[in-house]
């Protein structure tokens, strides 16, 4: 019996193999004998014979896909209960500006996809803290604002503009620095504020009032209304007098120094370094010569006279007192100033003495104790005094921002030089007497020329105060010390600071070059100590100690072998080398 192969059909469409026939090949035969393979569920009949049918291509078996058996899937435990939170989160909502916007889009953002959300409010506590960060932020960028801002610099002229803008002119105690502040901080909130045209329209108006008002009727200028800048202070035909005498003797006096000088350079028979050596050397053999109570209350300065005979002291009680030398005996008490006296110096032609006092003047004396002349005029308590070298010009120094030159003949005031931009305290006078130098509060020195009347040099590179400045007699360098304990050395050939020497261990009061050869250097300071310094090297030589309490003034003799300080202990200290004793001893022999 045959049987037809599964998955053969005649059907072109249940068949795709088949083509509407059987596809075979002539010698190819294939045959089922139901006795080799039987078949359970064929069907037998006796009377059917063996079948042929057309041999068709071989198929290619069908290979059952092989599926992997899957894992089974873990029963995971049930997820622990969340716990409730103790204390709902706060929402921090930026306060303004484009990051609020952001915030808000963010906000309705996740309203969509969760509506059920709380909303929290800020705490007060971070409210305020928020509304003091915004409040320094904003400071900060109104003094940022008002530093840009171009504010006059002439009290009349922020007067002025204060007027216009409707404040106050001025406020109960209050200074041209502060009130120049002020003016700038408003100037900056109204920027700040959008009101640009108010300010516009006052600039505008104050420019038309200073055409306006530059020239009168007649055509002249009116006096204080136009200001124009860089301005200029008319001087005084006396000034001018002055100019041309120092001119005169500065010149002569600057050919002599440079013609040593030259001398010094080409003579063989010059040894400079010889003349330093021998000079620091008896440096080295300063030691006390004398001590002895200057006054009742602490003292505050001292000055040799020229020939080294006399020595002159001031203290807090406003009293100067004229001592001998060397026996330190009091010769005359110099009574007048009903402040304490800050500052006493000898004229270097005469022994008239000039001192200084917080009561705002100073004042001219003879050695007898005789009142010749009395200088008023700033503003405020004076701090040091110095005479030119000509000796007919006295220069004071005040805390009203001035230094002023006063002609001692006639008392009259000769020049207000302004320039710092807080007090000045020091002074002196360059050997030729062209030169004057200045030292303030603000940490600088200056360098006038009196000539012309023009500061030549700003010597900036101290940090603190200033307070002590001096010419050496070579004529090019100069010293500065302040409270930033370092005494500085600067050149004025090169307009630079030339050496630094951290000298103290407290601020410096005061500093001196030797005054003949300048060899050597002295500075005082509040440490309670002064210090001799070499000036070829700028190296500690000696150390002046003996003092209980702060150092506030020293002087040198003319000729280099004595050196006087005094302090806040009452006391006068004399200090003497000994090699200069031993000589006078074999002169005596």
């Amino acid at each position: 019996m045959r049987r037809q192969i599964p998955g053969f059909s005649r059907d072109p469409l249940l068949n795709p193999n088949s083509r509407g026939k059987y596809h075979s090949s002539p010698s190819s035969k294939m045959e089922i004998d139901d006795k080799e393979n039987p078949n359970p569920n064929a069907t037998t009949s006796p009377a059917e014979s063996v079948v042929q049918i057309a041999p068709v291509e071989t198929p290619i078996p069908l290979i059952p896909a092989i599926v992997p058996p899957i894992a089974p899937i873990p029963v995971l435990p049930p997820p622990p209960p969340i716990p409730r939170p103790l204390a709902p989160l706060p929402s921090i909502r930026p306060p303004n500006g484009d990051a609020a916007k952001t915030t808000n889009e963010n906000a309705d953002t996740d309203e969509e996809g969760d509506e059920s959300g709380p909303e929290y409010e800020i705490s007060e506590e971070s409210r305020l803290f928020r509304e003091k960060q915004e409040k320094a932020k904003q400071d900060f960028l109104m003094k940022q604002r008002a530093a840009a801002l171009a504010v006059p610099t002439n009290d009349k002229a922020v007067r002025s503009r204060l007027r216009r803008l409707g404040e106050p002119v001025t406020l109960f105690g209050e200074r041209e620095m502060e009130r120049r502040d002020r003016l700038r901080m408003i100037m900056a909130k109204l920027d700040s504020e959008g009101q640009l045209e108010r300010l516009m329209k006052v600039l505008e108006e104050e420019e038309a009032a200073m055409n306006a008002a530059g020239m009168d009727d007649g055509g002249y200028e009116v006096e204080g209304e136009a200001i124009q800048y860089p301005f200029y202070t008319e001087g005084s035909m006396a000034l001018l007098k002055a100019r041309y005498e120092i001119a005169k003797d500065s010149v002569v006096k600057a050919a002599m120094r440079l013609a040593r000088a030259r001398r010094k350079r080409d003579d063989p028979d010059e040894d400079e370094d010889a003349e330093i050596n021998w000079a620091l050397e008896n440096a080295k053999t300063f030691s006390m010569d004398c001590s002895e109570i200057g006054d009742d209350r602490p003292l505050s300065g001292c000055s040799f006279s020229s020939d080294g005979k006399f020595l002159a002291t001031c203290s807090i009680t406003g009293v100067a007192k004229v001592w001998s030398m060397p026996e330190v005996k009091l010769v005359s008490s110099l009574k007048g100033h009903t402040e304490r006296a800050t500052d006493v110096t000898f004229s270097p032609t005469n022994n008239h003495i000039a001192t200084a006092s917080a009561d705002r003047t100073a004042k001219l004396w003879n050695a007898k104790g005789t009142l010749i002349h009395t200088f008023k005029g700033h503003l405020d308590r004076l701090a040091r005094v110095a005479f030119h070298p000509l000796g007919r010009y006295l220069g004071t120094t005040s805390f009203d921002k001035t230094w002023r030159l006063w002609d001692v003949e006639t008392s009259e005031e000769l020049l207000l030089q302004e320039g710092h931009s807080r007090s000045v305290y020091g002074i002196a006078f360059h050997p030729d007497g062209s030169l004057a130098a200045s030292c303030g509060l603000d940490a600088l020195a200056r360098v006038w020329d009196l000539r012309t009347g023009r500061s030549i040099i700003a010597l900036e590179g101290h940090v603190k105060p200033v307070f002590g400045v001096s010419f050496s007699p070579n004529g090019y360098h100069l010293a500065t010390g302040g409270e930033d304990n370092t005494c500085r050395i600067w050149d004025l050939r090169k307009k630079r600071s030339l050496y630094t020497i951290p000298a103290h261990s407290n601020l410096i009061s005061q500093i001196k070059f030797e005054p003949q050869e300048g060899y050597f250097l002295v500075t005082a300071s509040y440490d309670m100590t002064a210090k001799v310094w070499s000036a070829r090297d700028f190296k500690p030589v000696k150390v002046l100690s003996g003092h209980e309490a702060k150092v506030t003034s020293v002087d040198v003799v003319g000729d280099g072998q004595s050196i006087a300080t005094v302090s806040h202990d009452r006391t006068i200290k004399l200090w003497s080398s000994k090699n200069a004793e031993k000589e006078k001893e074999m002169d005596l022999d």
